[in-house]
């Protein structure tokens, strides 16, 4: 099982839109998937049509983990019945652990070394996925630490501005301090270029200025800036499964992405193996 952090220092930049289009891909790619959401906000939960069913937040297990197991608490996403109505594949699986605001607790800078842990005692009695991939919030603080602390790899996202490409050169720091302190297996898992306006010079010039600073972390494809994807989301709907030519061609570029992100998470240990 792959655990994968997205993150970004920077708010605004479509870091949960990068978690619900690779979810997309590794839904229609087939691949048993788990979402959870650290964001306090929850937009990936929204996005991914999560009703809770009675069940607990990713909060509440974070409380406890001994105690409430996520495997009793994840909900389906409703992606799965629309893909299995268009395709008519059953027994996928896309779950989630939804968030929500009770998980603010935790995203706090002194988190104790112990608290960091809580995520990796959640994750411990969790079975039959091949991939989580936790949507974090945009910060460092504790639920951030949280996470890197149960991944494999952070995969990082940025627009191609100046204050983004900044804080991801800091973000990108701020995983080696993290490395070196508490977590000796995390490695990048890449960094992801969003919102890309093709026709922008100022775009151009800072993605050029990214493969100066990153080099093979700026993975390809980058994301171009979709028009509808916020009526994709407030829809709860897979980018895979929206109609239209815009729309096709971003779910083949989340399909590449997901490759690559796969690919590089092979050569690293599991988590199982640590």
């Amino acid at each position: 099982m792959q655990v994968v952090s997205i993150s970004s220092l920077k708010g605004g930049v479509g870091k949960t839109s990068v978690t619900t289009g690779l979810a997309s891909a590794a839904l229609a790619a087939g691949i048993p998937t788990l979402v959870v959401d650290l964001d306090p906000h929850a937009d990936a939960s929204t996005a991914l049509g999560v009703a809770a069913d009675g069940k607990a937040e990713v909060a509440r297990m974070l409380k406890s983990p001994r105690r409430v197991r996520m495997a009793d608490n994840v909900v389906n996403s409703s992606w799965v019945a629309r893909a299995g109505n268009l395709d008519g594949r059953k027994g996928r699986a896309l779950d989630v652990a939804f968030g929500g605001s009770l998980s603010s607790v935790y995203d706090r800078p002194d988190l104790a070394r112990r608290d960091l842990k809580r995520l990796s005692s959640v994750l411990d009695g969790v079975e039959g996925y091949d991939l989580v991939l936790v949507d974090c919030p945009p910060s460092l603080n504790g639920l951030t630490r949280m996470a890197w602390t149960a991944s494999n790899r952070v995969l990082l996202v940025a627009e191609p501005g100046l204050f983004s490409v900044a804080g991801t050169e800091r973000t990108m720091r701020a995983i080696q301090l993290f490395r070196e302190e508490f977590a000796p297996t995390l490695a990048p898992a890449g960094i992801i270029a969003n919102r890309v306006r093709p026709s922008s010079t100022e775009h151009a010039y800072r993605l050029e200025e990214m493969k100066q600073m990153f080099g093979p972390l700026l993975l390809t494809p980058t994301i171009p800036e979709l028009a509808n994807w916020q009526q994709i989301q407030g829809a709860a709907h897979a980018v895979h499964h929206w109609p239209g030519d815009a729309a096709r061609s971003t779910a083949a570029l989340y399909d590449q992405l997901l490759d690559s992100v796969m690919k590089q998470s092979r050569e690293f240990r599991p988590r199982s193996a640590r």
